[in-house]
C-alpha cells in the first residue's frame, strides 16, 4: 500500500511537472503570435509616417549614426543616416503646406563625406526655416550638416567640431611576411591598388592620399566658414580635427546656443511667431523592422554610453575617406 501510494505521488509530480511545461510553452507561443499580429497590424495602421502628422507644423527629422549615401540593413533593423533617406524626408517637409520649420536632431559621429554634402546641401536650398539639435555627438561630417541649418543648439555636455577628415588604416603586410605569405600584385595603372593594406606604402602615394585629404579638409573649413559667417582663417585654427564640448563650441563660434529640445523649439517659435507642434519625419518601417521595434522596446540595454559615438576611427582592412 505504502509503495503504491508513493507510486502515485511520484506519478501526481511529473504530472504537475508537465502541466507547468505546457503553460509556460503555451504563453510563450502566444506571445510570439501577438508579436507577429501587432506586427502586421502596424504595417496597415501607418503606410507612411509622413503623413499622419495631425496639427504638427514643425518637422523633426533625425540624422542618428554613421552618415552613408545608402542605409545599410541588417534583418529587422537598419542602421546609419542615409543621404538618400534624409533628403526625400526633407523634400516631403519642405513641400508639406502644413510644416512650417524643420528641426534636425542630430546625434552622429560623421561618416562620409559625399553624404554629407547632400543633405547640407539640400537643407540650404530649403524654403522653410531650419534648427539642429546636437544632442550627444554631432561632430565631423554631422557638424557638416548641422552647420548648413539656420541656428544650432548644442547640449553643454555634448561633442562637435571634429572639424577634419580621415583616411587611416592597418597595414598588414608585416603581417604576411611573418606568415610566409605574399602580395601578388596584378594591377593595369600605376597606383590602381592605391591604399591597400597588404603592401608597404610608396611615398608617392602617400602624398597622393594625403592630397586628397586637404582638398577635402579645404572644402570642409570653406563650408563651414560660409554657413557660420566666419573667416575662412578663424574655421581653419578651430579645425585641428578635435572635438569640443557644447561651451566649447559656444565660445568659439560653432554653435548659436546651449539647451535641448526645448531651447531649439523656443527659436523657431520666436523666429516665425508661432506655437511649434512637432512630429517625426520618418520613412515607412517594413514588417520586419516593426517587430524588430517591438522587441526592442521590451528589452534592455546596459551600459551603452558616449564611447559608442566615438568610435569613428576604427581600424578599417581599406583605404576609406570619413569626415
Amino acid at each position: 500500500m505504502v509503495q503504491n501510494k508513493k507510486s502515485d505521488e511520484k506519478k501526481s509530480n511529473v504530472g504537475s511537472v508537465f502541466k507547468w511545461v505546457f503553460i509556460v510553452l503555451f504563453l510563450v507561443m502566444l506571445g510570439l503570435v501577438s508579436l507577429v499580429i501587432a506586427g502586421v497590424a502596424l504595417l496597415f495602421v501607418e503606410v507612411d509616417g509622413t503623413e499622419l502628422i495631425g496639427d504638427a507644423n514643425v518637422a523633426i527629422i533625425k540624422v542618428h549614426g554613421v552618415i552613408t549615401a545608402e542605409s545599410s540593413s541588417s534583418f529587422g533593423s537598419s542602421s546609419g543616416a542615409a543621404s538618400s533617406s534624409i533628403v526625400k524626408l526633407i523634400d516631403k517637409a519642405d513641400e508639406n503646406p502644413l510644416i512650417e520649420a524643420v528641426l534636425f536632431e542630430v546625434n552622429s559621429p560623421g561618416g562620409s563625406p559625399v553624404a554629407s554634402e547632400e543633405i547640407s546641401n539640400r537643407i540650404n536650398k530649403m524654403d522653410k526655416p531650419s534648427v539642429a539639435l546636437i544632442r550627444e555627438v554631432g561632430a565631423s561630417g554631422a557638424y557638416w550638416v548641422s552647420t548648413a541649418t539656420d541656428h544650432i543648439v548644442a547640449s553643454k555636455m555634448s561633442l562637435t567640431g571634429s572639424i577634419g577628415v580621415i583616411g587611416s588604416y592597418v597595414e598588414l603586410y608585416g603581417f604576411l611576411d611573418r606568415y610566409n605569405l605574399s602580395y601578388n600584385r596584378l594591377v593595369a595603372g600605376k597606383h590602381k591598388d592605391l591604399g591597400t593594406p597588404l603592401k608597404e606604402m610608396p611615398e608617392d602615394e602617400r602624398e597622393i592620399i594625403q592630397d586628397v585629404l586637404d582638398e577635402l579638409h579645404d572644402e570642409f573649413i570653406s563650408t563651414v566658414a560660409e554657413n557660420r559667417n566666419m573667416s575662412d582663417f578663424e574655421v581653419r585654427k578651430l579645425a585641428t580635427g578635435q572635438y569640443y564640448t557644447g561651451r566649447q563650441a559656444l565660445e568659439n563660434g560653432l554653435v548659436d546656443r546651449l539647451g535641448g529640445m526645448d531651447e531649439a523649439l523656443e527659436y523657431i517659435e520666436v523666429e516665425l511667431n508661432i506655437t511649434a507642434k512637432p512630429a517625426a519625419f520618418e520613412e515607412p518601417r517594413s514588417f520586419w523592422e516593426s517587430l524588430a521595434v517591438i522587441f526592442t522596446e521590451q528589452s534592455f540595454f546596459v551600459g551603452k554610453g558616449i564611447g559608442d559615438s566615438l568610435l569613428e576611427n576604427k581600424a578599417r582592412s581599406d583605404f576609406k575617406v570619413s569626415i
